[in-house]
């Protein structure tokens, strides 16, 4: 028997598909107590964030903003965290351990982008597109990071909604958001985390008439 027939070769589309499944699926949130302390490179950066600005917009508002805290603007980030954690949080919710957490979290990470949506002004838009259209870009950060093999992880602790990080942020106008913090890095361990969903068809409802 002959060996020398090639395989069947797979078409343009086939190879798109497989592609796109292939990163989709890779992606991971791996936080930042796993993260190493390897510097994240300004191409990889850019190469991020110049993905994020591709996101879907409606009306093409492109309301994403990013805050990028490196170094010691980490630190910075981190001081004023736990400070407005003390001034917002009643003595009878008040939690030592998370007071803790935000002193350290951002410093685990070698790269803490705050995400912000900035209000379309003249309110056209509904704000829910505006923050839809935000977590696309932030969905797209996350697959690029995947693709480098690089760890991501989107934090939305409370006070990050606050008019007090509006406002330390620079955003001026009151219908402006911070959506969280995305922190990016390389993971510690060489294992890339596996990952699980559940049954698609419980999901899904098909309307025919």
């Amino acid at each position: 028997m002959s060996t020398d027939t090639p395989p069947p070769s797979l078409d343009a589309m086939s190879l798109r598909l497989a592609a796109a499944n292939a990163l989709i699926r890779r992606r991971r949130t791996i936080k930042p107590q796993d993260m190493s302390d390897q510097m994240v490179e300004t191409r990889h950066l850019v190469s991020i964030l110049e993905n994020a600005n591709w996101a879907p917009t409606h009306g093409m508002t492109e309301p994403w903003r990013f805050f990028i805290f490196t170094d010691e603007g980490r630190q910075r980030l981190a001081d004023f965290c736990q400070s407005l954690y003390r001034r917002i949080t009643p003595e009878k919710d008040f939690r030592q351990d998370k007071f803790d957490k935000l002193s350290t979290l951002p410093l685990q990470a070698p790269v803490v982008i705050a995400i912000a949506m900035k209000r379309q002004a003249i309110e056209k838009i509904p704000e829910i597109e505006e923050i839809e259209s935000v977590a696309c870009a932030v969905h797209n950060m996350h697959l690029t990071a995947s693709a480098l093999g690089m760890a991501a992880f989107w934090g939305t602790p409370p006070l990050v909604y606050t008019d007090e990080m509006r406002q330390w942020l620079g955003l001026s106008d009151p219908g402006d958001k911070c959506l969280g913090f995305f922190y990016l890095g390389w993971p510690a361990s060489d294992t890339w985390p596996e990952g699980k969903r559940g049954d698609l068809a419980s999901k899904i409802v098909h309307v025919t008439k």
